[in-house]
């Protein structure tokens, strides 16, 4: 329970009702203190590089919640060498069509670097190609966990931490000069690995240099948007107040609808049922408030940015509780061995290499057919036998357990034909976490994936040298990964 019973919620509306709050200086201050992030600077990607972490822009790499019928979609990846993942923004072609403004835009935007946001990383400009390179948020956006949340709705002290932590983002961005957010919506509102709520950094830039900065119905624009088509910071605020409305009802209600609803003093058909008894009487009053205030139609009589921090921070309930904890989602710190694994699966989950290297040696080539028969062919065309003999020698030292050798061998042999072989690269990548090198094996897993899409033995050994790295989360999610492909192929 958070806040006293209430069976018969009443609220009183009206202006001289609403509170003036102090900022607690100690909270900001705290957070302040932690902006410090320990992120990469904004970098212009390849788009070599960004395929290959993404397995070409597959369909099967989707997070825009509307998938391909979005008008630029989403895509998770994970980038080769480091590990990584991330969430790519894809354009559509026709917009941005001037690099050097994507590209400009893009940059200032790079600059940001808060715990707030979902931040910018870099961009790629290749041809037609418009791309974002973001941090990527393993828990979705609050659409999914107010909208279609499957075990227990967003409890309330959830709800008023989100709106805390997306108006110190809107105060964060306005206090680098980048008071325009395009689109705000509960899309946007992402939750990281620790479930802490997150703004996304894709909103800060139109959806093209010239095009619409709304995508959403235009039940939810702000008016003077539909007159001028210009985005102002009071625009922001009244997507903001559609936000609060969002996280009181547990609906996507029309703003005009809602402060029909709150002129009427209709206030009970705002309030998510499934937070009845959860949450004070006058804690709900505030938010209706502070939501009907953001909703005015003149610009002038919203609040600012500041004054939503203000109004928003005394309301804070179990402040020193994990935002996991609010949201029931466990930290992942069970055995990875307790998801449903093959032999391969629980080797690599458990870094025993030893039975890995027995796996691997008895499991041969089978799945370089294809390569196999195309190096048959080259070695005839072009007598390639010398760069066979070096991939026997590395089988044969790989075989007796001479790592060291194993791993020159197979360098050479990768780097003397023109096909890569999936098994010679995780057979390397395995002498490479011998031989106490997981950057490498990560590397060469990564490549395997690239080579081979959908072959569980190469997320296998990528979760095995995230283990090894102390990555662990990340193994996890590559393990699972691993296991879903797996017996998916079983079913086949």
């Amino acid at each position: 329970m958070m806040g006293g019973r209430c069976s018969n919620l009443c609220f009183c509306l009206w202006p001289s009702n609403i509170k003036s709050h102090a900022l607690y200086s100690s909270d900001i201050e705290k957070w302040a203190e932690n902006e410090q992030l320990n992120l990469p600077a904004f970098k212009e990607y390849g788009l070599e590089e960004l395929k290959a972490a993404t397995s070409n822009f597959s369909a099967n790499n989707f997070v825009s919640e509307h998938g391909e019928k979005a008008p630029n979609v989403v895509f998770k990846g994970r980038l080769n060498g480091n590990g990584r993942w991330i969430a790519i923004k894809r354009f559509q072609s026709s917009a941005w069509p001037d690099s050097r403004q994507f590209l400009d835009e893009a940059k200032t935007v790079g600059q940001l670097r808060s715990k707030r946001l979902a931040n910018l990383l870099g961009c790629c400009c290749e041809g037609d190609e418009r791309l974002l390179v973001a941090e990527f948020m393993h828990h979705e956006t609050l659409s999914k966990h107010l909208f279609h949340w499957d075990n227990r709705p967003l409890e309330w002290s959830m709800r008023l931490r989100v709106a805390l932590y997306l108006a110190q983002a809107l105060d964060y961005c306005s206090s680098k000069g980048r008071e325009l957010y395009h689109d705000l919506n509960s899309y946007r509102v992402l939750f990281d690995q620790d479930c802490e709520p997150r703004l996304s950094c894709f909103g800060l830039m139109k959806n093209s240099r010239d095009g619409k900065s709304y995508s959403t119905n235009l039940a939810f624009t702000p008016p003077e948007y539909l007159k001028t088509g210009k985005v102002t910071p009071e625009s922001v605020v009244y997507s903001f107040g559609a936000l609060l409305l969002d996280l009181l009802s547990g609906k996507h209600i029309p703003p005009s609808h809602a402060l029909d609803l709150i002129r009427g003093k209709n206030f009970l058909m705002l309030i998510d049922s499934c937070l009845e008894g959860h949450f004070s009487n006058d804690d709900g009053t505030e938010l209706v408030q502070l939501a009907s205030r953001c909703l005015q139609y003149e610009p002038h009589d919203r609040p600012t940015v500041k004054s939503l921090l203000t109004s928003i921070t005394p309301l804070q309930k179990e402040k020193d509780v994990p935002s996991n904890v609010l949201m029931s989602i466990a930290h992942e710190t069970t055995s990875p061995a307790q998801v449903s694994l093959t032999p391969l699966g629980e080797a690599c989950s458990t870094c025993d290499l030893t039975a890995i290297h027995e796996i691997l040696e008895k499991a041969g080539y089978k799945e370089d057919e294809g390569i196999a028969n195309e190096l048959s062919f080259q070695m005839w065309a072009n007598q390639l036998q010398e760069t066979l003999n070096t991939r026997k020698s590395g089988d044969s030292a790989f075989r007796d357990k001479d790592f060291t050798t194993a791993i020159k061998c197979y360098t050479q042999f990768l780097e003397g034909g023109n096909v890569k072989s999936p098994t010679v690269l995780a057979r390397r990548s395995l002498c490479y976490l011998m031989n106490n090198k997981p950057q490498e094996a990560l590397a060469d897993a990564m490549q395997a994936q690239v080579q081979f899409s959908n072959w569980p033995t190469a997320f296998y050994l990528q979760a095995a040298a995230l283990f090894t790295l102390g990555m662990d989360s990340d193994a996890r999610e590559t393990l699972k990964d691993g296991s879903s492909l797996d017996f998916r192929r079983m079913r086949q």
